[in-house]
């Protein structure tokens, strides 16, 4: 397993950026994929964006392509989500997760992964 802390959230106005990260502790970090989700109160986790374990793979959801852009970086045991062209249909807690997932279907599904983080809150309003 391994332990995982998103930061970087806040409030951002449409049109605006903001970059999230997510810092995994533990010698494993390299050998999971991982994957970021957002989540609306009452509604589903909803897949965002997902990074292959030596970061050459990347995928996002339709609603984000081109406006997101997943990275990882080794030597820092982090991966983060830069998020411009931000829109109000954006706003939800989002949540950082590593998993074993190697199938690109499974790795837009929560039950691909087995650890996540606490979430940390993005709110696009003017």
């Amino acid at each position: 397993q391994v332990q995982l802390v998103e930061s970087g959230g806040g409030l951002v106005q449409p049109g605006g950026s903001l970059t999230l990260s997510c810092a995994a502790s533990g010698r494993t970090f390299s050998t999971y994929a991982m994957g970021w989700f957002r989540q609306d109160p009452g509604q589903e986790r909803m897949f965002v964006a997902r990074i292959s374990r030596n970061g050459d793979t990347t995928y996002y959801a339709d609603s984000v392509k081109g406006r997101f852009t997943i990275s990882r970086a080794p030597s820092k045991n982090a991966v983060s989500l830069q998020m411009n062209s931000l829109k109000p249909e954006d706003t939800a807690v989002y949540y950082c997760a590593a998993g074993n997932v190697v199938s690109p279907y499974l790795s837009t599904k929560s039950a691909g992964y087995h650890s996540w983080g606490q979430g940390t809150q993005v709110t696009v309003s003017s």
